[in-house]
């Protein structure tokens, strides 16, 4: 099999991009449609219109009706056409970009992805995340382009809610772990290939940046301030895990966290931090995971908050037998939990699911 390595074509950050966006954008497009909720709108949209106003491009303002569904793509899509834009800006959290990328890709226009959050690494990738109008997650898709640009405002980061920035550190911390267990079988990536040495590595960096800046960088926006250590945060939950996860490939972690929102308990986490105890379970499943290790990554997901314990995704008493329904997702045929040296059955999924649950009691209890 190749190796393949896939990326977007421009990434900037940094502390007030938005308000200085407008030449980057107009060389990509003449038209540009922003799909934003109206919260965002609010928070981002003075600084934003005003440049791209400056530099005299026309802008058609659409409302996100709230998930990536299939028919919010459409809608957007079917918009786009008619409007005579040649890009679509997605503006806000994951959803919103995931649509923007989806509809751009039907439409045949340029996409800009501009995360408000650094609360997953969507913005740099070229999948859309499907759910269905309940909330439940239907699988991804890949339009095979990444983005054309990616603008991550560290500013407009630094004050959005902390467990955002939170959930993004899940998503990242369990880019690494993912990646080396794919690359143990040669496993494909989601670029179509197998891992690159440069993919391998940048997975690695994202792992040791969040585990030596991340609580330093939690502190800091706790306080709603942009420090070295944000920087190093953002960077790390949205282009190194974005290039990471894309390019090397995911195990099973990540299918646990797809399974998690088919609990109405659990509609209230984010990606991220269902990653989290999805990730917690990978380590308990693997048999060739050092204790130390495992300990330190549940320390650290406790010390910045990410779920460690059924309690913590609202399943406290979960029984076995409903725990089933994920062991049986993740063993079917196609789950991404075939990218391990090891055979994964539906019992060994639900076994690690609850030694994760038990271990991440055992180290709180240490905490306290």
């Amino acid at each position: 099999m190749d190796k393949v390595f896939i990326a977007p074509r421009r990434y900037v950050q940094g502390p007030g991009v938005l308000g200085r966006s407008g030449d980057l954008i107009s060389k990509i497009g003449k038209r540009v449609m922003i799909l934003w909720d109206a919260p965002v709108r609010g928070i981002v949209g003075a600084p934003l219109l005003a440049d791209l106003k400056k530099v005299g491009l026309p802008v058609e303002d659409v409302l996100f009706a709230g998930d990536s569904t299939k028919a919010e793509a459409k809608r957007v899509a079917d918009l786009l056409k008619s409007s005579g834009c040649d890009v679509i800006m997605g503006v806000g959290g994951g959803k919103t970009l995931d649509t923007a990328k989806a509809a751009a890709a039907q439409a045949g226009t340029k996409m800009i992805s501009v995360p408000t959050v650094a609360s997953n690494d969507s913005p740099t990738s070229s999948y859309t995340v499907w759910y269905d109008e309940q909330g439940n997650c239907l699988g991804f898709e890949s339009w095979f382009v990444n983005p054309d640009l990616v603008l991550v405002d560290t500013a407009v980061i630094a004050c959005a809610p902390v467990k955002s920035f939170v959930a993004g550190m899940g998503d990242a911390l369990a880019t690494w772990l993912e990646a080396e267990a794919t690359h143990k079988v040669r496993g494909s990536n989601l670029a179509g290939g197998t891992a690159t040495m440069a993919a391998l590595a940048i997975a690695r960096l994202c792992y040791d940046i969040l585990l030596e800046h991340g609580v330093n960088a939690k502190r800091a926006v706790e306080k709603k301030i942009v420090t070295p250590a944000v920087e190093k945060v953002v960077e790390a939950n949205v282009l190194l895990s974005g290039l990471g996860f894309e390019s090397c490939g995911c195990a099973t972690a990540h299918m646990v966290a797809n399974c998690l929102p088919s609990f109405p308990e659990c509609h209230g986490l984010m990606h991220g931090h269902e990653v989290g105890f999805g990730l917690i379970t990978q380590l308990c499943l693997d048999e060739d995971m050092p204790v130390e290790q495992a300990n330190q990554i549940v320390d650290f997901e406790i010390a910045i908050g990410l779920p460690v314990t059924f309690e913590d995704l609202g399943l406290k008493g979960v029984e076995r037998e409903r725990l089933m329904k994920i062991g049986k997702i993740c063993a079917s045929p196609g789950s991404l939990c075939a990218n391990h040296p090891f055979k994964v059955t539906s019992d060994s999924i639900v076994n690690a699911m609850i030694a994760a649950d038990a271990l991440g009691n055992a180290r709180k209890a240490l905490i306290k």
